[in-house]
């Protein structure tokens, strides 16, 4: 039996399975993620889940079988093309495939790519599910979340039987505020087809709501749905090990972490989730250097961000400012491609003290578009790095309204209460916040530790 936590009163939906196929579909490319870790790895949660079985019929042609190297695969696409340049379907295929090649090498250009390909596949054939879907997913990746709830749903019309869609709409569903909506999509969803992709989306919806073992158990079950691209398992793997940190439980997240990495050696992901447990453990040199060796596999934001964090927690100013310039290049790079970091941008501008007062219009205008949970926790923070306590207390509650057991933002409504002078509100905010996680931050744990005991 499935559930997430449907409404703010804390009533339980069901997402009940006893309808869902028996038999688990094994799930062969996890795409059109992108920058998933870039679009959560400012906060304490995990990253939005944001996958693609559309490849499915893909695979089911022995031809492309044989290799799951994604290079491999588009080079078949694109020679194939050559000799039938009207072959929609190769078209919108080569699109998924650039979308999780988006996510293999940290290179937001294939986003371009991805979406001329789609466009051209929807010229030749303006029905075909598997570009609408896709587009839908390039849509979530580069943040237009109306744009790909619009595209999810017109694949819906198209074949509601086909499960992706439904994980796009989803997705689009949560990054929007849509919570209940949410539940209801994925409902949908793992009655088709119980899977990683559904497993793991009701795992972060779970999460969202404050069942943290209810999450646990649905990653664990998509871990165990396996897969057959090792990235996608390592990935899967590694959001598993970001819960287990997430709770504090850090000597199992490094086992899942460094079972990630014997997947794929390397892995950057892994490299970095060791990182945050040597972070946590306070052996900031060893933390340094698997950050190094991460961003030197792709320099993605969040990545490049934590280490000029430790660097500067190391007493090397000049070489965290590096690190903090390189965000700016690296959001250049992606803007281009037209994707949208305003709201976590508008995180670490708060966080580094960077032009208060421009940071809350980023910020807001970043809600506007991403009214959620994670928009009113960042906004929250912004106004109050700005001074502007009151209104920033009215944002914080709004990113807890979920119940949401997530330390960072527990420690962000209790500095604005702190400010506010309320104290027993403050005292209980942040005796949750390091209940939960006292390694929650690189930043912030020790300042949450000093001022609860102050509040004593």
């Amino acid at each position: 039996m499935l559930f997430v936590m449907s409404t703010i009163a804390s009533f339980t939906r069901q997402l009940d399975l006893k309808n869902a196929r028996a038999r688990l579909i094994i799930l062969t490319l996890l795409a059109a993620i992108g920058i998933v870790a870039a679009s959560w790895g400012f906060s304490s949660l995990r990253a939005p889940v944001r996958n693609s079985d559309v490849v499915e019929e893909y695979f089911a042609s022995a031809r492309y079988r044989a290799s799951s190297s994604t290079d491999e695969l588009a080079e078949q696409l694109q020679q194939g093309l050559k000799a039938a340049p009207q072959d929609w379907r190769a078209y919108s295929l080569l699109g998924v495939v650039y979308l999780q090649r988006a996510r293999e090498t940290g290179d937001p250009s294939y986003y371009s790519k991805a979406e001329g390909v789609l466009q051209r596949a929807l010229e030749l054939e303006p029905s075909d599910y598997t570009a609408i879907s896709a587009q839908g997913a390039l849509a979530l990746a580069r943040h237009q979340f109306s744009s790909a709830m619009e595209w999810g749903q017109s694949a819906i019309e198209l074949n509601p039987n086909k499960t992706y869609a439904y994980g796009v709409v989803a997705d689009a569903q949560v990054e929007l505020g849509q919570y209940e909506q949410a539940a209801q999509t994925l409902q949908t969803m793992v009655d088709l087809r119980p899977d990683l992709s559904s497993y793991a989306r009701i795992s972060y919806l779970r999460e969202l709501y404050g069942d943290t073992e209810g999450a646990l158990d649905m990653m664990q079950r998509a871990v165990g749905s396996g897969g057959t691209n090792l990235e996608n398992r390592a990935w899967t793997i590694t959001q598993l090990a970001n819960l287990y940190f997430n709770v504090g439980r850090l000597d199992q997240a490094e086992l899942e972490y460094r079972r990630a990495l014997e997947i794929l050696p390397g892995y950057m992901y892994g490299l970095a989730g060791l990182g945050r447990v040597r972070a946590a453990q306070g052996r900031i040199d060893e933390a340094i250097s698997l950050y190094e060796k991460a961003t030197a596999v792709i320099p993605l934001p969040e990545f490049v961000i934590a280490l000029g964090d430790l660097y500067d927690r190391a007493g090397k100013p000049e070489q965290a400012q590096k690190q903090y310039d390189l965000v700016r290049t690296i959001q250049q790079l992606y803007q281009a491609n037209g994707v949208n970091l305003d709201m976590e941008l508008a995180l670490f501008n708060a966080d580094h003290d960077v032009n208060p007062a421009a940071t809350v219009t980023q910020a807001r205008a970043a809600f506007v578009r991403h009214p959620s949970i994670h928009g009113a926790d960042v906004l929250a923070w912004a106004l109050y790095k700005a001074g502007d306590y009151q209104k920033a207390e009215g944002y914080a509650q709004q990113a807890l309204h979920l119940g949401t057991k997530d330390a960072l933002k527990l420690f962000h409504a209790g500095m604005i209460a702190y400010r506010l002078g309320q104290r027993d509100r403050a005292r209980v905010y942040l005796t949750q916040a390091l209940t939960i996680n006292p390694h929650f931050s690189i930043l912030y744990a020790d300042q949450a530790q000093s001022t609860l005991e102050e509040l004593r």
